[in-house]
């Protein structure tokens, strides 16, 4: 898989999309007590904005972004668990750099749960830093950044 297998997600994989975030996120329900955020998200308006990039066919992994003035947010990753330990989600990280950097953005943000303690080692091997921990709502998170210089 490269960047080039990496597309705009389209109307039609809007099931697909639901299907691997949910599978993705699943095992953190019990975890943190209720469903992640990317589970309840609206993926049919997410794709209509054409927020949601996707990879593999059948679809194995996505991710979805929103530009903002100043950074590109990495809304949700999500990677189905079949294809786990393929290189997928590293594939999806390299291509959400080079999407912020095509489009002239300084740098990345993401937030995680604090609760998915896996996500916490991922990240700063990409590069990510911690912003600051707080909590929204019912959520305890973890707030990242990555600069591209």
């Amino acid at each position: 898989m490269t960047d080039d297998d990496i597309r705009l997600a389209a109307a039609a994989d809007v099931p697909a999309v639901k299907a691997v975030t949910d599978a993705a996120y699943d095992r953190y329900i019990e975890r943190i007590g209720r469903a992640p955020v990317p589970m309840l998200a609206d993926h049919a308006a997410n794709v209509a904005a054409g927020n949601v990039f996707v990879t593999g066919d059948p679809v194995i992994g996505l991710v979805v972004l929103e530009v903002h003035e100043d950074h590109l947010f990495l809304d949700s990753i999500a990677v189905h668990p079949d294809a786990h330990g393929r290189g997928v989600g590293r594939r999806l990280l390299h291509f959400v750099d080079a999407r912020a950097r095509a489009l002239g953005l300084p740098e990345v943000r993401l937030y995680t749960n604090a609760l998915m303690w896996e996500n916490q080692k991922i990240y700063p091997k990409y590069g990510y830093e911690v912003v600051e921990r707080r909590v929204d709502g019912p959520y305890d998170r973890v707030h990242y950044r990555k600069r591209l210089d």
